[in-house]
């Protein structure tokens, strides 16, 4: 399997913020936001598996830094960190442009990871990935150890999930 670049995973949208989509403090709404790095992040996965199904496993964090305003455009940039054997850590950063200065802020990050899958809707092979870039080896070198967190963070989550109930709270 041919190892492939960092920078041809790399995908940038840059959208206008809509008033539609803001909150009552006149700023981004958070899942708003994070609708958008899904989407971005998708298409890095498929550019890198070359894959028609990728789909989300995780989500691990999205930390919101600073609010996005209806007077900025939003630029996001997603790529593939990190790859395990069928699964791609996308890296997600979100930058906001103020449109009347020109200012630009790193406004929310994300780390996704995404699971490329064959027409058996079973888990393929994904290839591995080459950084070139500082921040694209900082990523890559600390992949494992993100892996092992959420490996840690599944094996919790099936004893939560273990744990609940289906039944209806009002009877």
């Amino acid at each position: 399997m041919e190892v492939k670049k960092i920078k041809d995973t790399r995908v940038v949208q840059t959208d206008q913020v809509l008033i539609n989509d803001l909150n009552n403090y006149h700023t981004l709404f958070g899942g708003v936001l994070m609708k958008k790095m899904d989407a971005c992040a998708t298409l890095s996965a498929r550019r890198h598996s070359r894959i028609k199904e990728c789909v989300t496993a995780s989500t691990d964090s999205v930390n919101f830094i600073e609010p996005i305003r209806v007077s900025d455009s939003v630029c996001l940039e997603s790529f593939v960190a990190y790859t395990g054997k069928s699964s791609m850590e996308i890296f997600c950063k979100v930058i906001a442009e103020d449109l009347d200065t020109g200012g630009r802020r790193l406004a929310a990050t994300a780390f996704l990871t995404f699971v490329a899958l064959g027409e058996d809707k079973r888990p393929v092979e994904v290839p591995d990935v080459i950084p070139e870039t500082e921040e694209e080896r900082f990523l890559n070198e600390t992949g494992q150890e993100r892996a092992k967190l959420r490996k840690l963070k599944r094996q919790q989550n099936k004893e939560l999930v273990s744990k609940l109930t289906l039944e209806k709270p009002w009877d």
